[in-house]
């Protein structure tokens, strides 16, 4: 498939594209033109007896037991704080009153 000016320009249109610069215009169109000539050689291949790939692993849902550990108390996490009171870390306000 050719892209032409028009079709660039209904591409330009559909995405929101502002192609009026001949540079970049010019780059833009050569650029399009070899996507659209590699995705015409992938479609020259052969892939029949070739089975679709969903997933790049055998392995499904391979995931890790979700469990609470209490790994630090709260004590020792107080122990580095800048600014803290009793059980809280002490920040500066963040929202403004009112």
């Amino acid at each position: 498939m050719k892209i032409d000016e028009a079709t660039l320009d209904r591409i330009a249109d559909l995405a929101r594209l502002d192609v009026s610069d001949p540079t970049a215009r010019t780059a833009l169109l050569t650029d399009m033109q070899g996507v659209f000539d590699f995705v015409e050689k992938l479609n020259a291949v052969d892939t029949s007896g070739v089975e679709p790939l969903i997933f790049m692993t055998e392995e499904h849902d391979v995931l890790r037991d979700d469990l609470a550990l209490l790994e630090i108390t709260k004590t020792d996490a107080l122990k580095n704080a800048p600014v803290k009171d009793s059980d809280y870390f002490k920040v500066p306000r963040v929202v403004d009153k009112g």
